[in-house]
């Protein structure tokens, strides 16, 4: 995997600097790509997600498909005395890959996996109020190689975000 990621990480950026829209792992396999993920960091514009990134631990998210290809997202976050728990719909737009929220202006994509230890997602809010960015790193386990960091940190600019927005989510322990 550690070899592969230098010349995955290149691609990506090639593909966002050319001016492309974000791009989708190609052929999403739903049936691998569902399951528990860490949420072990996260990069994002959004005012409240930098107030409250410096207190933040890793959540998890449970990732499943409805049968027309809908993509639901449970989150378990932990916080400070419980676990709040948010659930998401998102809506398949146009490819496997590409969803949209389905009662917020909302995309997500999945950018790339390899299913069995990494994703990265990115997701637009679409808000009239204030719109926002995210760029998120899902990995199988809690642990998250330093090759696997490093390939994140270079998407972050590519979406218009700076590293001072990324936030390394330290485990949670629960």
């Amino acid at each position: 995997m550690a070899a592969a990621l230098p010349g995955l990480a290149l691609a990506l950026l090639c593909l966002l600097q050319a001016g492309a829209h974000v791009p989708v792992q190609p052929d999403l396999d739903t049936e691998k790509f569902a399951g528990m993920w860490h949420v072990t960091a996260i990069a994002s514009n959004c005012s409240i997600f930098l107030k409250m990134k410096d207190g933040m631990k890793s959540p998890m998210a449970i990732i499943s498909f409805m049968p027309e290809g809908d993509l639901a997202m449970k989150l378990v976050w932990p916080l400070l005395d419980k676990c709040q728990k948010f659930e998401l719909l998102f809506q398949q737009s146009g490819q496997a890959g590409q969803y949209m929220g389905a009662q917020e202006k909302r995309d997500l994509h999945v950018m790339v996996t390899d299913y069995s230890h990494y994703a990265v997602l990115h997701e637009a809010h679409h808000s009239e109020t204030e719109p926002s960015t995210a760029l998120q790193l899902l990995t199988r386990e809690q642990d998250v190689s330093p090759q696997l960091l490093q390939m994140f940190m270079e998407l972050i600019p590519t979406v218009g975000l700076t590293e001072d927005t990324l936030a390394i989510l330290p485990k949670s322990g629960e």
